[in-house]
């Protein structure tokens, strides 16, 4: 739930408990003459006065907690989000990846400028940041000049249903400048590397029967592009 509804809420409660406290008080002090009465209004008095005092936290937590902040946390649905360094116009690259995840999208996309001393120091006057969500993963793309590269090192492991999927991926990040490696392994035009398995896969080179697993195996070693039924 929100928390300005939250807040909102309590303070509703409230009021509507201040002026059902004040009313029943009104009344007894009309009906009643009796000795208890100087007992019940110092209560009701303290009621009414906490009340108030709740009421009051309410209202001044409400209105100074900021909106924004709450929002960009409660986005924030990863413990870790992978950061791809790329030269420049982070844009562009998401652009580039959500052509290829037709399922994904860009979320977030700002520009900032350098400061002084970065820039004394040979850095760029300004950098760009993003974040896409692609494969219900979120990765962030800082854009920040030609400085770092990407290596095998470091990829990404694509899990596809079918063959049709892993011919559509291998095809769409090898194409405009990606790369053809071994074993199922690819980069795409920004040099990221890309691992395009099909699931099927894993249970190949880990099942029971010992001459299933050293075939698997034996023809990945061959293969670039991974075909299934040729590991079969």
């Amino acid at each position: 739930m929100n928390n300005n509804l939250i807040y909102s809420l309590l303070c509703g409660i409230g009021a509507i408990l201040f002026f059902a406290i004040h009313k029943w008080w009104l009344k007894d002090r009309q009906e009643t003459e009796n000795d208890n009465f100087k007992f019940m209004a110092i209560f009701k008095n303290w009621s009414i006065i906490i009340m108030l005092i709740l009421a009051s936290i309410c209202f001044l937590t409400n209105s100074t907690s900021n909106p924004t902040e709450t929002k960009k946390s409660a986005s924030i649905k990863q413990k870790i989000t992978p950061c791809l360094w790329v030269d420049k116009d982070a844009k562009a690259v998401v652009e580039y990846y959500l052509s290829i995840f037709k399922e994904g999208k860009m979320k977030e996309y700002h520009q900032y400028k350098n400061p002084t001393e970065t820039k004394e120091q040979g850095g760029q006057d300004s950098f760009e940041t993003a974040v896409m969500e692609i494969g219900d993963i979120e990765f962030s793309i800082l854009a920040a000049g030609p400085y770092f590269k990407f290596n095998e090192s470091i990829s990404f492991v694509i899990n596809c249903k079918d063959q049709a999927e892993v011919d559509y991926y291998w095809e769409a990040l090898t194409a405009n400048g990606g790369q053809e490696g071994s074993c199922g392994w690819c980069k795409d035009k920004y040099g990221l590397s890309w691992q395009v398995v099909p699931v099927e896969y894993f249970d190949l080179i880990n099942s029971e029967d010992p001459k299933v697993r050293e075939k698997a195996m034996k023809n990945t070693m061959k293969q670039k592009k991974l075909i299934l039924s040729e590991l079969k």
